[in-house]
């Protein structure tokens, strides 16, 4: 007989989920200036997907080497070539794209909807996490404050208009929010390192097999000029996939999915700490202002948390 219990999506901040979160927030809060040092010197599609397969590759292989078995099933292993997809062909791969033409800055605002648009994904969804009035109001918070730290480094409207990159960016928040929902809820293998790696290595290969389509092959030049996109190459690879994802999996099966994507507020804000730390960039009383808008929204999401739910537990899994 089938027994209810609760849902993921509330689960406790434990040690690991703190570190995941750090992981993530600080990986990925600088990967933009990476990627766009990269598209200067490679194609782009080759340049992401080469990069994230071989990720998965190495992550694979060191799980093999730690004794994980690798078997999943059929049905794991289209839910895994689905989720790859979303995130790397049209999710990674636009991004990455449009970088050639669109600022960091800019980027970090059009990619700051993920949140919300994942909200609404999950909304719609009979088991998905349904936010309570003040986790709405934290996604909303945060992302007025995403936008107002990414204003001053945007272009014009006029030229933000006239840029195409700025529709792709829509549509990798898009593709990452949907991939995210179908991540969390699909039957996919138990240990979520797991999952990363073949999420990496099946959707690397996808973009990479959508450059060579595209004709990017022809438009590799390795010259002495190219190696600040070598290392944008390995740094990628090393912090931006292999710790960077992997964490975002995690924090995918363990905690809500709206709390998990708020990497993308908190990504320009760490941004510039970084730019003012590094650089001695300035931050202004504004800057500040923003920052704490990103902070209240992601506390918010985190108080708030989803509505309790109940999902059925099927006879197979109430026996183990």
């Amino acid at each position: 007989m089938s027994q209810p219990v609760p849902a993921p999506g509330g689960s406790p901040f434990t040690g690991r989920v703190i570190f995941a979160f750090a992981v993530l927030y600080i990986s990925w809060s600088t990967t933009y200036v990476a990627i766009k040092i990269g598209v200067r010197h490679f194609p782009p599609l080759l340049f992401g997907g080469t990069r994230i397969a071989l990720a998965g590759l190495i992550l694979l292989a060191i799980l093999h080497w730690r004794g994980h078995r690798l078997g999943v099933s059929w049905r794991q292993l289209r839910n895994l070539v689905i989720t790859g997809g979303l995130f790397f062909l049209p999710g990674n791969g636009l991004l990455i794209v449009a970088e050639q033409t669109v600022d960091s800055g800019l980027t970090a605002a059009l990619i700051s909807p993920t949140p919300l648009l994942l909200a609404l994904i999950e909304s719609l969804l009979p088991r998905g996490d349904r936010l309570t009035p003040r986790g709405w109001g934290g996604l909303i918070l945060g992302l007025i404050g995403a936008i107002a730290l990414a204003a001053p480094g945007m272009s014009s409207w006029e030229q933000i208009h006239r840029d195409p990159g700025v529709l792709l960016l829509l549509g990798s928040s898009l593709s990452w929010a949907v991939g995210s929902s179908v991540a969390r809820h699909a039957d996919m293998p138990r240990s979520p390192f797991l999952s990363a790696g073949y999420q990496m290595l099946l959707g690397g290969l996808g973009a990479s097999l959508a450059g060579c389509l595209f004709g990017e092959v022809g438009q590799l030049h390795f010259t002495a000029e190219v190696w600040p996109g070598v290392w944008a190459y390995l740094y990628l690879l090393v912090v931006g996939s292999l710790l960077g994802f992997v964490a975002y999996i995690y924090l995918l099966a363990n905690v809500s999915a709206a709390l998990a994507s708020t990497y993308s507020y908190v990504n320009p804000a760490l941004a510039l700490v970084f730019g003012a730390l590094l650089l001695d960039e300035i931050i202004t009383g504004t800057m500040i202002g923003a920052m704490v808008l990103i902070l209240v929204g992601v506390a918010l999401v985190k108080m708030g948390g989803v509505q309790p739910k109940i999902v059925e537990k099927s006879d197979d899994e109430a026996a183990e």
